[in-house]
């Protein structure tokens, strides 16, 4: 049977509170001590030592980090088509003649895959997209659609 050695030595919890006290950050008190962080913190937890909260001045204001442009909803789309078109994108055939590879493919040519990326006729639509969107109009209104049921809000 392996006996449990505790790391805290009444030696070493007097050093702690010494530490503590002198104002050393627990990093500082897990090296002085031979002990981790997470250790000097639960510690110092268990004797119920706490410290005064730190003025607000004291501490460096962080930068606001600049937030992330958000991605375009469906319903942004959709509303873009309906700018485009009217009330609803014409009910036209999709008619890929104007085929592209990867290579050929910029934004100005529909970025709908044609086949399956394995296949060796593998091509991208290369219609002309609907401004602001990947597609042309026939795959917007494919890849595009209105949910039948509502989205609950995420907050």
């Amino acid at each position: 049977m392996t006996a449990i050695l505790s790391i805290w030595t009444p030696e070493r919890v007097e050093r702690l509170k010494r530490c503590f006290d002198d104002g050393l950050t627990c990093r500082e008190i897990a090296a002085d001590i031979g002990v981790s962080r997470n250790a000097v913190i639960g510690k110092l937890s268990r004797l119920n030592l706490t410290r005064e909260p730190r003025d607000e001045g004291a501490r460096p204001a962080r930068k606001a980090s600049p937030r992330a442009p958000r991605a375009r909803t469906v319903r942004h789309q959709i509303r873009m088509l309906q700018a485009e078109y009217g009330e609803a994108p014409p009910e036209e055939p999709i008619v890929n003649g104007h085929c592209c590879s990867l290579l050929e493919l910029d934004e100005q040519r529909c970025r709908w895959p044609v086949e399956t990326p394995d296949a060796s006729d593998f091509r991208f639509c290369g219609n002309r997209p609907v401004h602001g969107l990947p597609y042309c109009a026939g795959h917007a209104r494919l890849a595009y659609q209105p949910s039948s049921r509502p989205r609950v809000a995420r907050g």
